[in-house]
């Protein structure tokens, strides 16, 4: 009798088991991920800082991006030619037709050609400067605010602030994008890296205002648009605009803007 008694816990154990297995089997068929091999082969290729540098959610997120054809090859800030020219050969496209592109702040009143509107003590943000007067302590209300809301937001340690307005390293820059993300007046632009005039000023103000509280910004004088021999600089709402991709880097532009605020130095 106890004999049987084990043959049968026995046979009972064996079939839950089996029963158990081809349920996991069946479950696991239904459910299981599809491993997608090219995803795999370009998350292979990149560094693995999950900085989020490129936008997306860590090394993993970028790589899905890629795959998909949502982001760029050459997408990765820390990986750079070297990493984009591997992923552009596992998705069979050519990484060096993409441009290089670099962070461009759009103002260039420091300390020494803005007007101070008044003297401000408290927390000392961009975020901040919104909510006071004049939406800051500086005269005019499109500027650099000058508290670094950029620079806390840059993970490569290239954007600081010099006299009183952010300042790009061109070389240090991964053009990541967080920066323009960061800044609440909408100052900063990514442009191609060898962009060699762009135009730093945002004031949307008449000229006369402009000249009022800063020794350089765009007056809207339309000289730079009527000098450009193949139409690629536009005034609109007060503020000069140069197309890069229409530009051929003449500098004509330049040599006629009175408040001289038109070049590629950032």
């Amino acid at each position: 009798m106890d004999m049987i008694g084990i043959i049968l816990a026995a046979a009972v154990v064996g079939g839950a088991g089996i029963l158990i297995g081809i349920f996991l089997g069946v479950f696991g068929e239904k459910f299981k991920v599809e491993i997608n091999e090219r995803e795999v082969s370009i998350r292979e290729q990149l560094p693995g800082n999950n900085c989020g540098g490129c936008g997306y959610a860590g090394c993993d997120g970028l790589a899905a991006a890629i795959e998909k054809g949502e982001a760029a090859v050459d997408a990765c800030p820390v990986g750079g030619k070297a990493v984009g020219d591997a992923i552009g050969k596992i998705m069979g496209v050519d990484a060096s037709a993409s441009v290089r592109k670099t962070a461009f702040v759009k103002c260039a009143g420091d300390c020494d050609k803005a007007v101070q509107a008044y003297e401000y003590y408290g927390n000392e943000t961009c975020g901040t400067m919104e909510f006071l007067p004049n939406k800051g302590d500086k005269g005019c209300t499109y500027g650099c605010l000058g508290y670094g809301a950029c620079v806390d937001a840059c993970p490569f340690d290239a954007i600081h602030i010099e006299n009183g307005i952010a300042v790009v390293d061109k070389n240090a820059c991964k053009a990541c994008g967080k920066c323009v993300a960061a800044c609440p007046r909408h100052l900063i632009e990514l442009v191609p890296y060898d962009a060699k005039y762009l135009v730093r000023c945002s004031s949307k103000d008449k000229g006369k205002e402009v000249k009022k509280q800063c020794e350089v910004g765009c007056i809207a004088c339309h000289l730079c648009e009527k000098n450009c021999p193949v139409g690629a600089v536009t005034v609109t709402d007060q503020i000069a605009h140069i197309d890069t991709e229409t530009c051929i880097s003449c500098g004509a532009c330049a040599n006629k803007c009175p408040a001289g605020i038109i070049t590629g130095k950032n």
